[in-house]
């Protein structure tokens, strides 16, 4: 089982951020290690915020996305919704395709079509 200071788990970790170089100025990054895996958390600078967590269990050979829309209540404390969920990610040429289709909104506008078909 990896670990968070296995080889394989830095390497994916560092490629991962050598992908998300390119939107360093849109995003904050951080990276969190738990027991069951490591995560990497994206905040959007923009005026259009969503949380986007990439998360790879050490047990297993697949990552997961998920994105949600930032929101604030009254008193200024942030809620979150859920927009897009993925958990069937097996490469990493498939996660940097598919961050890269959240980026330019795929999350968004699923998210638009499953409103409008609950309506």
């Amino acid at each position: 089982m990896e670990d968070k200071y296995s080889i394989n788990t830095q390497k994916e970790i560092n490629s991962i951020n050598k992908y998300l170089e390119q939107w360093r100025t849109l995003l904050c990054i951080e990276k969190n290690y738990y027991a069951e895996g490591w995560a990497i958390s994206l905040r959007e600078k923009t005026i259009y915020p969503r949380y986007i967590v990439i998360f790879k269990p050490y047990n297993q050979n697949k990552y997961l996305i998920k994105s949600f829309e930032i929101h604030y209540n009254k008193n200024g404390k942030e809620y979150f919704k859920d927009l897009y969920f993925i958990d069937t990610i097996s490469s990493m040429n498939e996660l940097f395709r598919e961050i890269k289709n959240v980026f330019y909104g795929k999350d968004i506008i699923n998210s638009i079509k499953k409103d409008n078909s609950n309506s």
